[in-house]
């Protein structure tokens, strides 16, 4: 009788062990096919369909006033500048109130627009210091908006400001 119940065991782990077997199986053929399903072309064509157009330079061309306000810190007074836009990446340039006209490097990424100093430049808000200034913009309606990121030449604390940017185009 013991030789019995040995083997009704044997039987009944052999049972199990198909079961989950089996069962992991099943599983990885679900996964495959619901990877499959996920790249299907309907798929793919929701996905992009919800991504959105990429910005055209030509539709941004013109003057554009901005106005750009730190996003933090204890300084709140707003940058305005004038920006002037081309419908290629060569050309653009920021104008500051003091007449100081600094050369942007600009590309394309997708929906935005990335422009950066083509060169350190004299600050308009901290007097003495260096900066370099990176802006990211998309168009919303009939603004640009978007941040600036400037990184002042100074040691210590207090070298990065973000600025929230919002251009108006000019007639």
């Amino acid at each position: 009788m013991n030789v019995h119940r040995v083997a009704s065991h044997a039987a009944a782990w052999c049972g199990v062990v198909a079961l989950v077997g089996c069962a992991k199986a099943d599983n990885k053929a679900d996964s495959a096919a619901a990877v499959s399903a996920a790249s299907t072309p309907a798929t793919t064509t929701t996905a992009a369909a919800t991504m959105p157009a990429p910005i055209a330079l030509a539709d941004v061309a013109g003057t554009w006033k901005v106005r750009a306000v730190p996003t933090s810190g204890s300084d709140t007074a707003a940058t305005e500048t004038t920006l002037t836009a081309t419908s290629t990446t060569e050309g653009w340039s920021t104008k500051f109130a003091n007449g100081l006209v600094v050369p942007q490097k600009v590309t394309v990424a997708g929906d935005s627009i990335v422009t950066e100093s083509a060169a350190p430049y004299k600050s308009v808000r901290r007097k003495g210091v260096t900066v370099t200034t990176r802006g990211v913009y998309r168009k919303e309606g009939d603004k640009l908006v978007g941040t600036v990121t400037a990184h002042y030449t100074v040691k210590g604390p207090d070298s990065v400001v973000v600025l929230r940017s919002e251009a108006t185009k000019q007639p």
